[in-house]
């Protein structure tokens, strides 16, 4: 006959296993105290990002402006004239010659040490967000885990335990991976996010940037983002706290500057596919591929938001391909520089705005559709003519196609811009070549890219 096993355990063992819940009950309760300070941090936060914003901010942003063109003149007609010594010029292909399409990408891409020189991609940066070097001063961090279920204490190797670090960092990924976010992924100061040599997809929910300074975003697909209801996230690595509804934009970008997002592949997201708000400036948006989105990009939320006025961004090489509406980009206050795009579709609009922004339109390429009221570039929002005929709409070196056209305006604010004061762009019978590998690249390890 079996007998029943008693166990005895030890009396110290239970005083232990008390001790230590009281312990972890007690260091709850004092994490969740930082919660109730939250409005007072994230004014703190705002206050000292605003100080980096004021810095970022170019004073004469036609200057900048033109030195963009003139590098881009310069690189092009150079590599030009070598790929026609080479005969490098036929279509890309594995095992093929890498052949670079403008100054950005000849920067780093036709090397085959990219991997163990990774960091050479924070020299390469163009236009308003050119001083973005993102984790360049920091250690190289691998992201081994493609799982986001631990918002407050997340767990080492993830996405989220990476950009939470209060220290430079340049972070890549062990292989490829499909990361869904359960809430918005916030992400600090001095960070690369490199998605070089694997594929790395994002979904579930957006990214955050917000009252930060010096991120670089690279090489990732990111789609499918939806609005995720708030709740206790981890913002960096000394402080969670109880955040509001997250919109579902690919990527938010709040007061914050020295921003550069170059080669990500976006779809499908339940807001924009890029946002940038609150007073945030000194960002380039480039070598991009955007498809199937309706508000695809917003730079200024809000009519009473003169903080913007200080924004200034460069949309450079990019693709608006299949599926796109509205918003390439739709924009309040500020300074834009839209140049040697690809606009191969729209629903209602390419480029937009109301608020009296500055829009200067370079060497684009602009397909219209067959529908005959669908020909107009530009749409001035819940804005009279007599209003808008003085704000600085310029279109020079775009190419329009299938009837397409561009309403020009300006005006007083500030200055006059005429061909004088721009320095040519690449002409916009470029922009198919340059644009060519927008979006995403299928990096490999030891090979040209």
């Amino acid at each position: 006959m079996a007998g029943s096993v008693v166990t005895r355990i030890p009396l110290c063992s239970i005083l232990f296993y008390i001790l230590a819940t009281a312990a972890a009950a007690t260091a709850t309760v004092a994490r969740v105290g930082n919660i109730t300070a939250d409005k007072a941090y994230w004014a703190k936060r705002s206050e000292v990002a605003r100080s980096f914003n004021r810095a970022a901010y170019v004073s004469d942003p036609v200057a900048a402006l033109n030195r963009f063109n003139e590098d881009v003149l310069n690189t092009t007609t150079a590599m030009a004239a070598a790929a026609a010594r080479r005969s490098l010029m036929r279509r890309y292909r594995r095992g093929g010659p890498c052949t670079v399409t403008n100054p950005i990408d000849r920067c780093w891409r036709c090397r085959k040490n990219w991997a163990s020189r990774r960091k050479r991609l924070a020299k390469c940066a163009m236009g308003f967000g050119h001083k973005a070097t993102g984790g360049l001063a920091g250690k190289i961090y691998i992201v081994t885990d493609a799982g986001d279920e631990h918002l407050v204490i997340p767990r080492r190797g993830t996405l989220r335990h990476a950009v939470i670090q209060e220290r430079p960092l340049w972070i890549v990924f062990a292989r490829s991976m499909a990361i869904r976010l359960a809430k918005e992924l916030i992400v600090t100061s001095d960070k690369t996010i490199d998605g070089r040599g694997a594929q790395v997809h994002v979904t579930g929910a957006q990214i955050t940037v917000q009252a930060v300074s010096n991120v670089i975003i690279h090489n990732l697909h990111i789609h499918d983002s939806v609005a995720r209801s708030g709740g206790l996230i981890r913002d960096s690595k000394h402080h969670f706290g109880i955040r509001g509804e997250s919109d579902g934009d690919g990527i938010s970008v709040m007061d914050s500057s020295n921003i550069w997002i170059d080669h990500v592949s976006m779809s499908n997201c339940s807001d924009g596919l890029i946002d940038i708000t609150d007073g945030s400036t000194a960002i380039t948006i480039s070598n991009s591929h955007f498809t199937k989105h309706d508000h695809v990009m917003l730079f200024g939320a809000r009519d009473d938001s003169p903080k913007d006025e200080i924004m200034q961004v460069t949309l450079a090489f990019n693709h608006f391909g299949k599926g796109l509406v509205q918003r390439m980009p739709r924009c309040r206050f500020g300074f834009f520089h839209i140049v040697n795009n690809d606009y191969t579709h729209w629903l209602m609009y390419a480029i937009g705005g109301n608020m009296n922004p500055t829009i200067i339109s370079q060497g684009n390429r602009f397909r219209a559709s067959d529908d005959m009221k669908l020909k107009e570039v530009t749409k001035r929002e819940y804005t009279s003519y007599d209003e808008y005929k003085e704000w600085v709409w310029k279109s020079q070196d775009d190419l329009f196609l299938n009837g397409a056209f561009f309403n020009e305006s300006g005006g007083r604010n500030e200055r006059r811009y005429d061909r004088l004061d721009l320095i040519q762009a690449r002409n916009g019978r470029f922009v198919g070549r340059m644009t060519r590998f927008a979006g995403t690249l299928p990096c490999r390890v030891g090979k040209k890219c």
